[in-house]
């Protein structure tokens, strides 16, 4: 028996620890993205604040707020966005309180002496620790400071504590855990659960800034405990969010204790056959559930591409209607312009040239139109005669204003010598806007695009080169850049097939498509496309 039994004890007390330990790592990691999130939202929360105060202060002058009708005016409009505002001042930069809405009577009063008049004449801007006040409800100081002409004043505001202390509640996880905010002192700035109360003080309180978040075990409240603590960016607050580990892992404990009986009352057969039955089971669950999650995933993909078709269409032939009125009606202008004898006057030919505009660019909108019906019922390419350049400007002026606010330079090679392709537009600008988008997305800010064109004597063919200064491909998927669902940017931020379409786009127009990495020095990715010069039959 002991040798039947020691086989089993052994496998059972190491299932239970490793589960146990990755039972923990899931609590702790849990505990860490409660920690981050409400961090992230509390800082919000301050930034907001900031930023409101921020936007009054510099769109108004302190001649403008001094009038206090317009003060309440503006703390009105404040309050309709946020009811978290008590009250709203102006003070002068010698701690004069020149100006005031609210519900007590703080104008005329001098805050020179005051630690957070100091604060934000020195910092520009100031979130206060919370306290109670005259009405003895917790509050706190949100100010920031502006210079106007030869002088500073201060826009002030205090604002109730509610929301984030229903934000810092609501993290509170199990019958024992608990959460809370502290301040460098080790005062509650927030109501815990169980010890002390609001700005009670914790004695020998130290605990360094750092940044991130951070998960320990230690004893709290005489249970052992999972801590997450984090420092607020905006305010010099600790956050503080508990796990009573002894509530979380019972579970586990139950689980523990009920395997050691049914290990101890069974045979070694038994659990054998358990153990070899489980393991089958779990791989074939393992298996079924990677099948169902890429079949969820191409599903998913198919009912937003049909979705997507379906509103195109509508789109389409919901615009086709206005656009068919518009064209009648600027074809019935000319006709009167050419019938009546209006030519002599001075505005004939700007006349004459706006309805030159209006027709040309209602055919504009019924080309994309076209387009977008083309995209639900997949139509055939459109062969046109097509000056490349022209193509590559339109995708350009789509881009350039995003490029100018991220500092992305965009260098042009054309060949002024690059003959007329017959092709279809519409697509060859789905290509290149889709490169455009990768090379914009894979440099970030502060780069550079290189387009270049050539035309090959040898192939007659036309080819275009569009680089990057971004971090190149990964090797490890350069070979599979064009397949669906393939891709490079973070998770939530690309589809992975705006790649497979350029190059089932390319295909269908006769030409080719290629991906590498720059050899030259700053560059990253390099796509090339060739296309004849005449479509294919």
């Amino acid at each position: 028996m002991f040798f039947s039994v020691m086989p089993i004890a052994i496998l059972g007390t190491s299932i239970y620890y490793e589960f146990h330990r990755s039972y923990t790592r899931q609590v702790t990691e849990y505990l860490r993205s409660i920690v981050e999130d409400r961090r992230h939202a509390l800082d919000l929360f301050f930034r907001e604040r900031i930023a409101q105060l921020s936007t009054v202060a510099h769109t108004n002058s302190v001649e403008q707020l001094k009038d206090e009708e317009y003060l309440e005016y503006i703390f009105r409009l404040m309050q309709g966005q946020s009811r978290f505002y008590i009250d709203l001042g102006v003070i002068t930069q010698k701690g004069d309180h020149i100006a005031y809405c609210g519900p007590y009577a703080l104008k005329g009063v001098n805050y020179s002496d005051a630690r957070w008049f100091r604060e934000v004449m020195r910092r520009g801007t100031y979130i206060s620790d919370v306290f109670l006040g005259v009405r003895q409800y917790p509050h706190f100081i949100v100010a920031v400071s502006r210079h106007e002409e030869d002088r500073w004043w201060i826009l002030r505001a205090t604002i109730n504590t509610d929301f984030f202390e229903s934000l810092v509640k609501t993290a509170q996880i199990g019958e024992g855990g608990d959460a809370f905010l502290l301040n460098e002192a080790g005062v509650y700035q927030t109501t815990p659960r169980f010890q002390g109360k609001l700005l009670d003080a914790i004695p020998g309180f130290r605990w360094p800034h750092f940044r991130g978040t951070r998960v320990v075990e230690m004893d709290f409240r005489g249970s052992r405990s999972l801590v997450g603590t984090a420092w607020l960016e905006t305010v010099p607050w600790l956050l503080v969010i508990t796990i009573d580990l002894t509530e979380e892992l019972k579970p586990l404990h139950q689980a523990g204790r009920l395997s050691l009986i049914i290990g101890l009352g069974g045979v070694a057969i038994v659990f054998i056959g358990a153990f070899l039955v489980s393991r089958a089971m779990i791989n074939q669950l393992i298996e079924a559930e990677r099948e169902k999650e890429a079949l969820d995933a191409s599903l998913l993909q198919s009912s937003k591409m049909m979705a997507l078709g379906r509103l195109a269409a509508g789109i389409a032939h919901e615009i086709n209607n206005p656009l068919s009125v518009i064209k009648e009606k600027a074809g019935w202008l000319r006709d009167l312009l050419e019938e009546e004898d209006i030519s002599s006057s001075k505005n004939f030919q700007e006349f004459a040239d706006a309805v030159e505009k209006i027709e040309y660019h209602v055919d504009r909108a019924r080309t994309v139109t076209h387009r977008l019906l083309g995209f639900a019922r997949r139509m055939e390419p459109v062969q046109e005669s097509v000056d490349l350049h022209r193509i590559l400007e339109e995708c350009l002026s789509f881009i350039e204003n995003e490029a100018f606010h991220r500092n992305i330079k965009i260098v042009r090679n054309f060949d002024p010598e690059l003959p007329l392709i017959t092709t279809d537009p519409s697509q060859l600008q789905q290509v290149f806007l889709n490169i455009l988008n990768n090379a914009m997305d894979a440099v970030d800010k502060d780069g550079t695009v290189w387009i270049d064109t050539y035309y090959d004597d040898f192939r007659q063919q036309v080819v275009i080169r569009i680089a990057d200064s971004g971090p190149g491909i990964p090797e490890n998927i350069i070979d599979r850049i064009f397949d669906p669902f393939v891709t490079t940017k973070a998770l939530g931020k690309g589809t992975g097939l705006g790649l497979s379409i350029t190059y089932s786009i390319v295909q269908k127009l006769g030409g080719r498509i290629t991906a590498e990495n720059a050899a030259e020095e700053g560059k990253g990715a390099v796509f090339t496309v060739l296309l004849p010069v005449k479509a294919p039959v």
